[in-house]
């Protein structure tokens, strides 16, 4: 009888242990995307924005707040404004052991100089002069003019960020790294090409440490896998834009039922599709503005977005600094577009096609193949094309081929979202003035399209801020009355996460997840 009890006894403690055991939070969260983090190296542009957002930091952080301290504590700016003398945190080391000082910023700085061309689109990187160290602990950063966005652009996810002088390649990144060791809250523990990241919290980390142990990165680039996965609890957390993001009718469907927690961001980004105006059709002014009219946006927005988003007006919404501008609002109007079309001298022809010195009314629409979403959009659109008579072919790429084409400007219409907060409006901008970018090869047909470039230039350091609000205003009114932009809408990004996982947040950038401040 003793026998028994004491084995019953051991039987019960065994049996609470093991539920005590299941009730323990979990140290691991596992994160799906469909895509790999890639080379995470911070002054290139190959890996993902968000991994490389974990491991590596900057002197200063763009903050809902606006631009807060970082690896820098804090910071001098001479009274011509072209001097920026920050005085770095102490006791601050990489994961590998370096120190990270004045030096170590230094030797950053000059090797993410040393790829000058490359980072071109940030135009500061025209205006840095030279790094200077002033002692240990405090670096100089001399311009050759005042530039205004100096401090947000420090704050970028790329390419101002600190990686271990030991990983450079004969002093160097511009070609490689050997390692990818940062000051961050997480360590990149372990890496297998398109399967996962492991990213384990940095046990040193100066600042608030992460809540859980580690994140798993899991790629999965089949959406219908990344919601099975979630409903088989394989996964946590689904977050981002729309590649990266269920479709919306499973995200609503996820949501209503009560089971996951599903959540929007506030508008981060402006959805537009590019017309290019040196392409046979799209060239004409008459035509860019008559497919203004064209497109239903706000049948976009409830039919293919579920009301997720709000239908833009502009390009930029009037909440982005320097774009409260009051520019002409183009609505839904088939029959304006129609007029405006014919009076152009495209007629409409036995085959319901338009036509004009025997050219038909065609063009053709890019979008990246991984996106369901934009070509859900591109069958609306290519709907209300067809019923104004204009031939609509929707052409899906691999991204790499999508990206390539956008260099070459070997298209009509192509999608363009702008990078949000806090690149709107100055480093979106600044990217229009760099061939490979769509954006300038769409603007290459518009007459001032020299001036314009000039202007962005010029204003990245005019010190007047009245100055500088009136040449923003100058920028965006030419573009607008060019019709080279088709304004959507503003872009949210979206979340769905098992209910026990906490402290899920939406950060500044549409290209940041906060995973440090997540919890179960």
């Amino acid at each position: 009888m003793g026998k028994f009890f004491l084995s019953f006894v051991a039987c019960i403690c065994v049996m609470i242990s093991a539920a005590w055991c299941d009730a323990s939070p979990k140290t691991e969260l596992v994160y799906a995307s469909t895509k790999d983090i890639r080379d995470i190296n911070p002054h290139l542009y190959g890996g993902e924005m968000a991994a490389q957002g974990m491991v590596f930091e900057p002197l200063v952080m763009n903050t809902k707040d606006g631009v807060k301290p970082w690896l820098a504590e804090s910071w001098d700016i001479s009274p011509d404004g072209k001097e920026y003398t920050f005085h770095l945190r102490k006791n601050v080391s990489f994961t590998d052991g370096t120190p990270f000082n004045a030096e170590a910023v230094k030797l950053n700085m000059d090797a993410i100089m040393a790829n000058r061309i490359r980072h071109a689109w940030l135009d500061m990187m025209n205006e840095i002069e030279r790094g200077e160290v002033v002692d240990e602990h405090t670096f100089r950063l001399v311009l050759k003019h005042p530039y205004y966005p100096t401090l947000i652009e420090l704050g970028l996810l790329r390419p101002f960020r600190f990686i271990s002088p030991k990983c450079f390649i004969d002093g160097e990144t511009k070609k490689g790294v050997s390692g990818l060791v940062g000051t961050g809250p997480w360590v990149l523990a372990e890496h297998k090409d398109n399967q996962y990241a492991l990213f384990t919290a940095n046990p040193q980390y100066w600042g608030e440490k992460p809540k859980i142990a580690a994140v798993r990165w899991k790629v999965m680039p089949d959406h219908q896998a990344i919601l099975l996965a979630l409903q088989k609890g394989e996964i946590d957390l689904i977050f981002g834009a729309d590649g990266d993001m269920v479709n919306l009718d499973s995200f609503d469907a996820l949501r209503r039922q009560g089971k996951y927690v599903a959540a929007i961001s506030q508008p981060i980004a402006s959805r537009a599709i590019l017309l290019n105006a040196h392409q046979p059709f799209t060239r004409e002014k008459a035509v860019r503005l008559a497919l203004q009219y064209a497109i239903d946006k706000e049948g976009i927005v409830q039919g293919v977005l579920n009301g997720s988003e709000k239908v833009a007006d502009t390009l930029m919404a009037s909440t982005v600094q320097y774009c409260d501008i009051p520019l002409e609002k183009r609505t839904y109007d088939p029959a304006r577009a129609s007029a405006m079309l014919d009076a152009a001298g495209w007629k409409i022809g036995k085959d319901g096609w338009r036509y004009k010195n025997g050219q038909k009314a065609a063009v053709r629409l890019y979008y990246n193949s991984n996106n369901a979403q934009e070509r859900t959009i591109s069958e609306f659109m290519q709907g209300d094309l067809k019923k104004l008579g204009v031939d609509m072919k929707i052409i899906g790429e691999e991204k790499q081929a999508y990206l390539d084409r956008q260099k070459t400007g070997d298209f009509e219409l192509q999608y363009s979202l702008s990078w949000g907060t806090p690149y709107d409006p100055q480093s979106y901008l600044s990217s229009w003035r760099i061939p490979a970018h769509g954006d300038y090869q769409a603007q290459m047909g518009m007459e001032r399209k020299e001036w314009l470039d000039k202007t962005i230039t010029a204003l990245m350091t005019e010190p007047d801020e009245a100055k500088r609000r009136a040449m923003y205003k100058d920028v965006f009114t030419y573009v607008h009355d060019e019709g080279v932009y088709i304004p959507l809408s503003y872009s949210r990004t979206k979340a769905v996460h098992v209910s026990g996982l906490k402290g899920v947040e939406f950060g500044l950038s549409q290209y940041e997840i906060p995973f440090e401040k997540m919890y179960f």
